[in-house]
Formats: C-alpha cells, sequence, structure tokens
C-alpha cells in the first residue's frame, strides 16, 4: 500500500473508470478536468479531512469546486455503490468474506450540522450524525442517521442493505447465516424477522447478562468502525447534503475492500 494512498494505481482505476457516465461528445465551457485525477482529488479530501477550499491546486487534482460537482454528479450515477459491489464480489470468489456471522453496531456520532443529524445521545446540546454498519470484518452497508436514531429501528435495514454479493457458483449472496448485535438491538419482532430469513438471531437480551463470547464475536465491527474513522471526512462530518456524505462513506467502504484484496495473503 502507497504511503500516499490518495493515488489510484492503475488496477483500481481499470475497475472504476467504466464505472463514470460519460461527458457529452458537444459539451460547453472548458475541456472538463481528467476523471482519474478528479478522483484522486475526492480521495484526498476523504482520506485528510481538508475543506474543498483547501485541495492543493499544485497536486493537480482539480480546484475543490470541480471534484465536489464531481463527487455530486457520480453519486448520483451510483458509481460508488457500485465500486464497493464489485469489490465485494472479488472478496467472496476469493474466499476472504465470512458468511457464518455478521454484526451490527452504531457506536458513533459526527458533530455537525445538515440532513439526517439530530441532537447526540452523549450530549444533547449538539447535533450530529450516526453511522449504523453491518460487518463481518468487511463494511457490507451503513446507513447514516441522525444522531438519535435508536439502533434498533436499522437492524432490518441493514441487513437489507447487504447487495447481492457474487463471486461463487450459484445465486449472489446476500444473508449471513447468524446476526450479532448487542443489548441495543434487543427486540422479539427483529429476532422472528431474522428467523424468518433463516438467519440466527445471537443478540443480549436487556436486563440478563450479556451471551457468553459475544464481545469476543464482535470484534470485527468494531475493527470496521475504526478503519472507517481513518478516514478523516467521516470521522467529523462537514457536508451538510447527506447524498454527499454518503458518496464518502460508499467510498470508504471500496477502499477498505480494496485495501483487504491488495493485503498479501497469511
Amino acid at each position: 500500500m502507497s504511503n500516499k494512498p490518495w493515488i489510484v494505481d492503475d488496477e483500481l482505476w481499470a475497475r472504476t473508470e467504466p464505472l463514470l457516465p460519460a461527458w457529452p461528445e458537444r459539451s460547453s465551457g472548458p475541456r472538463p478536468m481528467d476523471d482519474r485525477r478528479c478522483f484522486q482529488g475526492i480521495l484526498f479530501v476523504l482520506y485528510t479531512g481538508i475543506t474543498w477550499q483547501q485541495l492543493p491546486l499544485e497536486l493537480g487534482f482539480g480546484s475543490g469546486q470541480t471534484c465536489w460537482r464531481r463527487l455530486g454528479r457520480w453519486q448520483e450515477a451510483g458509481v460508488f455503490e457500485a465500486l464497493h459491489r464489485i469489490l465485494l464480489a472479488e472478496l467472496n470468489a476469493a474466499g476472504l468474506i465470512d458468511w457464518t456471522r455478521a454484526c451490527v453496531d452504531a457506536p458513533t456520532c459526527a458533530r455537525k450540522r445538515g440532513e439526517a443529524t439530530g441532537p447526540s445521545p452523549v450530549d444533547r446540546r449538539k447535533t450530529g450524525s450516526k453511522h449504523h454498519l453491518i460487518s463481518d470484518g468487511i463494511p457490507f452497508h451503513v446507513i447514516s442517521t441522525a444522531a438519535n436514531v435508536n439502533d434498533v429501528t436499522q437492524t432490518l435495514a441493514l441487513l437489507d442493505g447487504i447487495p447481492p454479493v457474487a463471486g461463487r457458483i450459484g445465486h449472489p449472496r446476500k444473508r449471513p447465516d447468524a446476526l450479532l448485535g448487542d443489548k441495543g438491538y434487543d427486540s422479539n419482532p427483529n429476532r422472528q424477522e431474522l428467523r424468518k430469513r433463516r438467519i440466527l438471531p445471537v443478540i443480549s437480551r436487556k436486563g440478563s447478562r450479556d451471551i457468553i463470547g459475544l464481545g469476543k464475536l464482535r470484534y470485527v465491527v468494531e475493527q470496521t468502525f475504526a478503519q472507517l474513522h481513518q478516514f478523516k471526512r467521516l470521522a467529523v462530518r462537514w457536508e451538510r447534503r447527506l447524498d454527499l456524505h454518503n458518496a464518502f462513506v460508499s467510498l470508504a467502504c471500496a477502499a477498505i475492500c480494496w485495501r483487504r484484496l491488495m493485503k498479501p495473503a497469511g
């Protein structure tokens, strides 16, 4: 892995470029900035957390305004979700996804204003957002909500948000064998829905002792959150627009998948 992770190598670009919407052949104005350079500029902002106005022109990524507009255009075209799905399929083909269980959690709030923000459960004087995550060590799906949205309300939405993951013989897979969660996900109706989908609920009950060994099994979701929030643009939310924040979230998920694919075996 390069010490400049926002530099897009040829292999990653070969997967990304076909997903980008084409520019009109006859468009007014100057020739648009090269897509690959804009993509690197967006990654630079995601990794460093700087504002769009601070994007250094000498890096050759174009202006912050150019990259910001490209981010919105590509999010509208579904580029980042598609890239995430492609890389999940490659991980699945390589046997790097553990379908025996997936874990859910939502421990962190980002304190900024904008769409999908609300009072923080930690400090209600401050507004923020929450990232709800389902993961096996690789991020399957993330939902951004106001900080005061209860975790349990997003359980089934997280599960249903897992994209069909190809890469193996047979139908693409969407469901883990078991779903792990702490007491914040305690809900008998949700347990019934999980069993209907042939998923074993392994969720601690409020007022009872935690399930033995659940903490060790759930470390994968905490590890994934740590990876997500290494992207400084996600550790604190700056985008008021939810679609742009979600674009960064999907791109971060894709970047985590790419790092796992490129990790040497063993």
